[in-house]
């Protein structure tokens, strides 16, 4: 299967390595800045591959049948249905898009075109979440009474001095949207997807030399009557802490943590049918970074998705839903107030000068 990788910036080897495990054909990569694509090639020997600094040049001329996407946030959308218009496949790194209007143009353009949308939200596959999920589906957790998503990270300057895009509302978003949306994700799909309202604070902290938030705290009441609770920073001293992920319900209680979810630290249930110290030594995974081992998975999945002409584990509606819960927090932190989803429209771009003194 022809493949392309749009964009060689940080999330990029794990594409690149994901591809190279699932046996692509590499045809071609992609960006703006010619050292980029230089710098991966060279590490992953890529020499024979076609380089482009114009995408659309591109998928004229190498016809790929999987794009991915990893470019800055702001520019997924127009990017994304680009490669649906050409009749390519296309995996979106986090967030699908920075717009409920851009999610939805992307996931109606895949839907006429008859081309896959994969939201990249990899932390779903970790061998923690997948047994956690099992549990959820099989009924174990009886009724759901609440559920917990911690981010509790360290981003300095020099990170946003890599990248002058990070930290801006058109091409990023805060912490919530850029560094905590895989467990924001998490915690949506463990507690049933439907949401009645949220509630929510942000605030810009530490991080003055950005537009975005830094801090966003967020209460959200799901539509089965069970709670979720956000807490997202990127001001942790003097690094990365903990990403954990808590779901608590009548007859079970579970957390994930580690890097990224990627341990199971709790593991009782009412009904006995596991012994909580073999789930925990069976299921844990030490991840060399954030990104974990998800990418993989996800591009198996999504490359049997396309030869059976089946929907991927997660769709573009997938990656609408955690974008669409972002964005309720967003909101509802600059209106005072509480936020009914779904959300008609919303963009990163309608709250431009939030933070400005």
């Amino acid at each position: 299967m022809r493949y392309a990788l749009i964009g060689c910036g940080r999330i990029s080897p794990n594409h690149i390595e994901a591809a190279k495990n699932n046996n692509l054909e590499i045809v071609a990569i992609c960006d703006l800045i010619p050292e980029m694509m230089k710098e991966k090639s060279d590490k992953f020997s890529l020499n024979s591959v076609n380089k482009y600094e114009d995408y659309k040049e591109m998928l004229i001329k190498e016809k790929p049948e999987l794009v991915a996407i990893a470019t800055e946030s702001g520019n997924h959308a127009k990017i994304a249905i680009d490669c649906i218009e050409s009749g390519c496949n296309v995996i979106i790194e986090k967030p699908i898009a920075l717009s409920i209007k851009d999610a939805d143009m992307i996931i109606k353009a895949g839907k006429e075109k008859g081309v896959l949308v994969c939201a990249n939200h990899q932390n779903r596959f970790n061998k923690s979440v997948q047994y956690m999920r099992k549990a959820m589906e099989q009924g174990r957790f009886g009724r759901l009474l609440h559920g917990a998503a911690h981010v509790r990270w360290n981003r300095g300057e020099n990170y946003y001095e890599q990248a002058p895009w990070r930290g801006t509302w058109a091409q990023d978003g805060g912490c919530l949207m850029n560094q905590c949306i895989h467990n924001i994700d998490l915690l949506r799909w463990m507690m049933g997807d439907e949401i009645d309202e949220v509630m929510a604070y942000t605030d810009q902290l530490t991080h003055y030399y950005i537009e975005a938030e830094d801090l966003g705290l967020a209460l959200v009441k799901f539509k089965n009557g069970s709670y979720g609770i956000i807490e997202g920073t990127t001001n942790v001293y003097p690094k990365n802490l903990e990403e954990t992920l808590y779901i608590f319900g009548e007859k079970g209680t579970a957390k994930a943590a580690g890097t990224s979810d990627n341990i199971i630290e709790e593991w009782n249930f009412a009904d006995g049918l596991d012994d909580s110290e073999e789930v925990k030594s069976t299921y844990g995974e030490n991840p060399p970074n954030v990104y974990g081992y998800g990418h993989t998975p996800l591009y198996a999945d999504v490359i049997d998705a396309i030869i059976n002409k089946r929907e991927p584990y997660i769709d573009g509606e997938a990656g609408k839903r955690a974008l669409e819960l972002v964005l309720a927090i967003y909101k509802s932190s600059a209106e005072h107030r509480p936020v009914k989803l779904p959300l008609e429209d919303c963009s990163t771009m309608d709250f431009v000068n939030r933070f400005d003194n």
